[in-house]
């Protein structure tokens, strides 16, 4: 199904490449200013939008640069942890991103409100598009119908019932190699909202091939910005042949 898309922010991702810049808790990069450096950098790169955690990196962020800004908040150590209140959702908001994305898996939500309660209240008292973070063809679709603005593939393979799936979402080192393309390709075809495809992609030829199949963009992460898991691959590739 084609998407009408009619919002700067989208327009101007639209089959491009957005960079999470985000560094786990306790590493030497998990600093907001570094952060910000990080994504001043890939915009230097050619990144068309920015996608980051955490207040001060985002109001940091957007007082550098002018690119389309998705912002979330981690937080909790549940399963919903990615802007997992309606509260969390209004702070990012207010630092200026211009897409909110929460967790819009069919888990409970810490505050008690539906996804589509979440997303109503966020439309009304910010004007923010939405971006629900799904794991599955079925949640993804569930979030277009609670009013989500824009779905992401992100959680695929981190929700003990999704497809491929390794492990919970903290378990990152035991998720699947790569990403879930016949995710992208189901959700491409019958959402009525745009398809951000995320998680595990780690090669150009992985996103290319994303937005080959409706993908609207490709978000990278790891593979860009997470120096320690970037040596950690050669490390033990070249260990190995030795």
């Amino acid at each position: 199904m084609t998407s009408t898309v009619t919002h700067p922010a989208l327009e101007a991702i639209r089959g491009r490449l957005v960079v999470s810049c985000q560094a786990y808790p306790g590493e030497p990069m998990r600093d907001p200013d570094t952060m910000c450096r990080m994504a001043q950098a890939v915009a230097a790169g050619g990144a068309a939008g920015i996608r980051a955690q955490g207040l001060e990196d985002l109001r940091r962020i957007r007082a550098a640069l002018d690119l389309p800004l998705i912002g979330l908040w981690k937080d909790g150590d549940g399963d919903v942890f990615i802007t997992p209140t309606l509260g969390h959702a209004l702070a990012v908001a207010a630092t200026g991103a211009d897409i909110v994305a929460l967790d819009g898996t069919r888990r409970p939500r810490p505050d008690g409100r539906t996804l589509a309660r979440t997303i109503k209240a966020v439309h009304k008292r910010t004007g923010r598009l939405v971006m629900a973070d799904v794991s599955t063809r079925e949640e993804g679709l569930a979030a277009a119908e609670a009013g989500a603005d824009v779905i992401g593939t992100t959680l695929a393979g981190y929700t003990p019932y999704s497809r491929r799936a390794g492990g919970t979402s903290s378990e990152v080192s035991q998720a699947p190699p790569g990403p879930d393309l016949d995710l992208v390709a189901e959700l491409a075809g019958e959402l009525p909202v745009p398809l951000i495809a995320e998680g595990r992609y780690h090669t150009p030829e992985q996103a290319a091939e994303a937005v080959r199949l409706g993908a609207h963009a490709v978000v990278v992460g790891t593979a860009i910005t997470h120096p320690a898991t970037i040596t950690r691959w050669f490390a033990t590739a070249v260990t190995r042949r030795g």
